[in-house]
């Protein structure tokens, strides 16, 4: 007969350990592997990887998508136009406090629109804060209220166009770094874009010193963001439209 006593003390003695394996890689190391796959991967591509370069390529998208604002503010008288942008701004408002209040649907949607765009402090549930399309929202009302129309124009189409220019070529090429993440490629890309359009837009507001002095504090505004603690969704238009305003 089969002793089970002695069979479970047997077992009792057997020790089952995990294999003892261990791969270490530094920190270092490990960063330099990431940076070398994607080097190779951009090398046979032709085209750039990088995770917040595409991130903030699809978030530049959405900003000049809303390039239907300017156009919206030159085709429609400007009461229509306040009234239609106030209307979409509170929506906004709503859907954004509802997110943050854990609110079903307005979770849901917040996400489909926003998750891929928003910002690390936009990440931040534990206070109320707002996107950038608020302050495009918000510029794009106060441009139509206290500007002329070809003022608001120009200045909100440089603040889509020229900001989405400073990021995208900062983010691609830029190597020479000014402060914070900004670079002097991105700042240059911007200066340029900005004095592009105010030729485009020669026909209804001719180009002065003026519009070249707003170019350079669109500049200047976006690059010292931090420093003047507002949006550059609404400080660059809102520093053209004055100086243009005033100068102009």
């Amino acid at each position: 007969m089969i002793n089970k006593q002695k069979i479970a003390t047997i077992f009792e003695n057997i020790k089952f350990t995990k294999p003892k394996i261990k791969i270490k890689r530094s920190a270092e190391s490990l960063r330099h592997l990431r940076e070398n796959l994607n080097s190779k991967l951009s090398d046979d591509l032709h085209i750039s990887l990088t995770k917040s370069i595409k991130k903030e390529f699809y978030r530049k998208l959405i900003h000049l998508s809303s390039l239907w604002i300017p156009a919206l503010i030159y085709f429609i008288p400007e009461g229509q136009a306040i009234v239609l942008l106030s209307i979409i701004f509170l929506s906004d408002a709503i859907l954004e406090y509802g997110n943050y209040k854990k609110w079903p649907w307005a979770r849901k949607s917040f996400g489909l629109i926003f998750f891929k765009t928003l910002r690390k402090k936009e990440l931040n549930r534990n206070i109320f804060q707002v996107t950038g399309s608020m302050y495009v929202l918000f510029s794009a009302i106060v441009c139509t209220m206290f500007f002329s129309k070809p003022i608001a124009v120009v200045a909100l189409t440089i603040m889509l166009v020229s900001d989405t220019c400073a990021a995208l070529f900062g983010k691609a090429y830029g190597t020479r770094h000014l402060r914070n993440n900004k670079t002097l490629e991105g700042t240059t890309a911007l200066f340029v874009s900005a004095l592009l359009i105010m030729v485009v837009f020669n026909p209804i507001l001719p180009v002065t010193y003026a519009g070249i002095l707003a170019c350079f504090a669109a500049t200047l505004a976006e690059l010292y963001e931090d420093k003047i603690e507002i949006d550059d969704n609404l400080a660059i238009p809102l520093f053209i439209g004055l100086i243009l305003s005033i100068l102009g």
